[in-house]
């Protein structure tokens, strides 16, 4: 096998992302062959080379991915200055677990965690496109001509948002409960596609990552995914039609 790239070996082992696998060769703390690594460029093959962080094989780290009902209050990042609540005081987990991307603090639903960068690359990639379901309340009445308008896509600071689709589940003159699903998730969009309409959102609830859902998982709460599932979100994250097992 030809060498890799040390960080890259890292994260496909399930270490933590690139980026912060990098900082760990930088800070000494990542051998190969029992050589201490503190420098990049760093090239490896996972084949031969004996890898260790603190002094743990990477070969030792399984991969592990969960599925959360995270509350409002609760943020999506491994660190917080101000000691808020965060996803994975939640998900408490051997392995070292980060956010498949976000869910702002405001906001409630479905998210992965996980150690597998490599399928959090796919699920946060704009390329691959996966559809996410939200159920949102909204101030005001939202009309058919904005409902047309977001279904098509409409231009936010960093360009034109995807097709969305949109469905009414209840509509009066002070407010509106509405199931959106979107395949982009740029920071926040929903709540800026919906304010540009002159309709603030009251509460937002992720309630589908793709085929996945949160029948049977209460607010709080979380599960392990399933092989079926894992399997799941890496075929649907590469283009290819694949059904859930049930």
């Amino acid at each position: 096998m030809a060498k890799q790239r040390l960080q890259k070996v890292l994260a496909a082992a399930g270490i933590a992302s690139r980026r912060k696998c990098e900082e760990m060769i930088l800070d000494g703390i990542v051998h190969v062959n029992s050589r201490v690594m503190n420098s990049l460029p760093a090239f490896v093959d996972p084949e031969k080379d004996t890898i260790t962080v603190n002094g743990r094989k990477i070969s030792d780290v399984r991969k592990v991915h969960y599925l959360l009902n995270k509350p409002r209050g609760v943020i999506c990042t491994n660190s917080d200055p101000q000691g808020r609540k965060k996803a994975i005081d939640i998900v408490r987990s051997r392995e070292r677990i980060f956010c498949a991307g976000r869910l702002d603090i405001d906001s409630a639903g479905l998210i992965i965690l996980t150690n597998d960068s490599e399928l959090v690359n796919k699920l946060t990639h704009p390329r691959y496109g996966l559809a996410k379901t939200y159920i949102v309340n909204l101030k005001g009445e939202l009309d058919g001509k904005q409902i047309d308008k977001l279904k098509k896509g409409i231009w936010l600071a960093e360009g034109k948002t995807g097709r969305a689709a949109i469905k009414v589940l209840k509509r009066s003159h002070k407010e509106s409960l509405v199931e959106v699903t979107i395949r982009e998730g740029l920071n926040r969009e929903i709540r800026r596609m919906f304010a540009k309409m002159g309709l603030p959102v009251k509460s937002l609830t992720r309630t589908r990552i793709g085929k996945l859902n949160a029948r049977g998982l209460g607010v709080g709460k979380f599960r392990g995914l399933t092989k079926d599932e894992v399997t799941y979100l890496e075929k649907a994250t590469t283009g290819q039609v694949v059904r859930l097992k049930k």
